[in-house]
């Protein structure tokens, strides 16, 4: 799609938040809310002419790699929520997009990720393949006090879980969906340390793609100021996810 005449380099979103998004204790889930900043970038790449559309002309989708969230506090049932995005760094094959969360003006959320353009067919990285120079960029515009960074994954830790990838674990891209790692991880956390919005901020590393029926293990490891999952298939990483609790 050509790019559209509403298209700003800075983009801003409402969404209401509706009871199938939220936890019993009626506030948004932890994965949801990744859900509606990967919508909203979409959004975003949808009125810019890069979106997944778009891209799949040349056989190519923006796959995210890193993700950091802050979060202050998360929004409730019924709850009209406005989600700000715009682009840190854009380049080649490589983005890293800043987004963030307010309600009533305040900001609850923000966040750093880091995508990569994937050839859906090569199943590997390339060069973005639509022009990208109208959008403006913002370098010294964050969204997080800190940075995504490489999570450091430990070789000792307990294996909690094994899982076989299925049918609903899968997305557009034909790969294991990034809010399904955050998911399988969670669901192996104390639920009154979520229940009691204990969590704070959180990071995500996507290292290897996941397909149908493929068998990984879930791996923890709990340190002093953070606790840390992995998912491995046949012992090499394919996800990592850092906790941190206040």
């Amino acid at each position: 799609m050509p790019i559209s005449p509403n298209f700003t380099s800075i983009l801003s979103k409402e969404w209401d938040i509706n009871f199938t998004q939220c936890a019993p204790n009626g506030f948004l889930k932890y994965t949801e809310l990744c859900n509606l900043l990967q919508l909203t970038a979409a959004a975003h790449s949808e009125l810019g002419g890069i979106s997944f559309a778009d891209m799949q002309e040349f056989h190519q989708a923006w796959v995210l790699s890193r993700m950091r969230v802050e979060i202050e506090a998360l929004p409730k049932w019924g709850d009209t929520v406005t989600v700000t995005t715009w682009i840190n760094s854009l380049e080649n094959s490589r983005s890293v997009r800043a987004l963030e969360i307010h309600v009533n003006g305040k900001k609850i959320v923000g966040s750093e990720t880091f995508w990569a353009v994937f050839n859906t067919q090569k199943r590997r990285p390339e060069a973005l393949a639509l022009p990208y120079e109208h959008f403006e960029l913002y370098p010294d515009k964050k969204a997080t006090a800190t940075t995504f960074s490489k999570i450091d994954i430990h070789h000792e830790k307990e294996i909690l879980f094994e899982k076989t990838v299925c049918l609903s674990d899968l997305d557009i891209v034909n790969h294991a969906n990034n809010v399904k790692y955050f998911e399988w991880c969670l669901d192996l956390v104390d639920p009154k340390l979520l229940l009691k919005q204990k969590l704070d901020s959180f990071e995500m590393n996507f290292l290897k793609e996941l397909s149908l029926n493929d068998t990984v293990q879930i791996h923890e490891n709990i340190e002093k100021e953070a606790t840390i999952f992995s998912i491995t298939k046949e012992d090499k990483t394919c996800f990592a996810l850092q906790l941190h609790f206040i």
